[in-house]
């Protein structure tokens, strides 16, 4: 029977405040404070105060058989730092137990990949860095934001030292093959770890669909389903959100989660492994050849979601075209990167798709296109900042008259 590898994403953007043309150079606040504390505050009462506290519960009870996989964003964790302490606190025990392992991935959960390779392995470096800092704990597995993934992705990940990379389990390019099973990528020796994405969104997206079928999703079904997969690895990534906000208590997806682990416990040879312990007991079975860029988000696993139609694609170009000039204000280098999370560039989608309600959930624009405006005037300010000259700064002269120094 497979082992059983869960991951959770953990992450919230900082959230952009009404930015209108007539603040253009003149105010230097780009992100909502309270819009941002407010969005927190809820999340982490709703889900990971109440989902920590429960899964510290079972990895107790199953003797730390429970064992599960976070990737938690560098902005979140600030933020987590500077005003929910007892939120982090309750991340760190359940990492302290030993049986949660820490994904490395881009600090500011954003597009860096596609801005260049030195941004990208910069904003990696600075998120290893934060949980060596907050947990002490060095990953060995990549996810690069929204599991953006390519051989190219794949070959840079392993060269910057990790041994495993996430992404999705895309059926066109498997054919007839499984995603339950370790692969790696042409011409490199790091292990591909691909989510089965059917099991899922079982639990991320239709588990409160009573349209569905297979609805209500009982944790002892789900445990007879993954005993069926088949091959040496099912993974299970899904946002952790989906515990308490996109899934509400009142689903029964609580209840789901505290029977889960013994539900599955209960099938002779299936159990829960870290990616870093399946590392050592599985070998790969093929190569899983992407020449291309896909992602786990919606129906079409590609970029389309950030970067599709016009005014994502200008927004992002603009972006990315600041860099040689903000390198050089590096005061400015910070608010740069927070415009480069992913979120920023969803809310400006236009298209429809499947998984569209729950990304929705915290989008605070009304339309796309006011999410597109608003962007632009920030962007446009933080412009004209990077590109104004700095003034001269002149010391006291000294004795000689006609002399000074800048």
């Amino acid at each position: 029977m497979p082992s059983i590898c869960i991951y959770f994403q953990v992450h919230q953007p900082m959230r952009l405040r009404g930015f209108s043309a007539f603040d253009i150079g003149k105010s230097r606040e780009y992100f909502d404070s309270d819009k941002n504390r407010f969005y927190l505050e809820r999340v982490s009462r709703k889900c990971y105060l109440p989902t920590n506290r429960r899964i510290l519960e079972l990895i107790s009870k199953t003797d730390g058989r429970f064992r599960f996989s976070f990737s938690i964003t560098g902005i979140l964790l600030e933020e987590l730092e500077r005003g929910f302490p007892k939120v982090l606190d309750s991340f760190r025990r359940l990492v302290d137990t030993g049986s949660v392992e820490l994904f490395n991935e881009t600090y500011y959960h954003s597009l860096a990949y596609l801005v260049s390779e030195r941004e990208f392995r910069e904003q990696v470096k600075l998120h290893r860095e934060k949980l060596w800092d907050i947990f002490g704990v060095k990953p060995r597995i990549f996810r690069n934001t929204e599991a953006m993934y390519g051989n190219d992705v794949a070959r840079l990940a392993r060269r910057m030292g990790f041994r495993g990379i996430v992404a999705e389990g895309l059926s066109h390019v498997l054919g007839w093959r499984s995603p339950n099973y370790l692969y790696t990528p042409p011409d490199s020796d790091i292990r591909v770890f691909l989510r089965n994405y059917k099991l899922s969104d079982d639990i991320g997206f239709r588990f409160s669909c009573r349209e569905w079928p297979e609805w209500p999703l009982t944790a002892d079904k789900y445990a007879n389903w993954l005993s069926r997969a088949g091959g040496d690895v099912v993974n299970i990534f899904i946002d952790y959100e989906t515990f308490g906000e996109h899934q509400w208590q009142e689903t029964g997806i609580f209840d789901f989660l505290m029977h889960l682990p013994q539900e599955v416990l209960e099938h002779e040879g299936l159990q829960f492994m870290t990616p870093s312990e399946i590392l050592k007991a599985k070998t790969p079975v093929g190569v899983y050849d992407v020449p291309y860029l896909t992602s786990w988000a919606d129906v079409h696993r590609d970029l389309s979601a950030w970067l599709e139609n016009s005014m994502q694609q200008q927004a992002f170009s603009e972006v990315k075209a600041l860099e040689p000039l903000v390198r050089r204000r590096k005061h400015l280098l910070d608010a740069w990167r927070k415009l480069q999370t992913s979120d920023h560039f969803y809310y400006m989608c236009t298209k429809w798709f499947a998984d569209g309600d729950v990304h929705k959930y915290f989008n605070y624009y009304e339309t796309p296109y006011d999410a597109f405006l608003n962007f632009m005037n920030i962007l446009t300010d933080l412009k004209s900042r990077v590109q104004k000259k700095p003034k001269p700064s002149y010391s006291a002269p000294n004795n000689k008259p006609g002399y000074y120094s800048t």
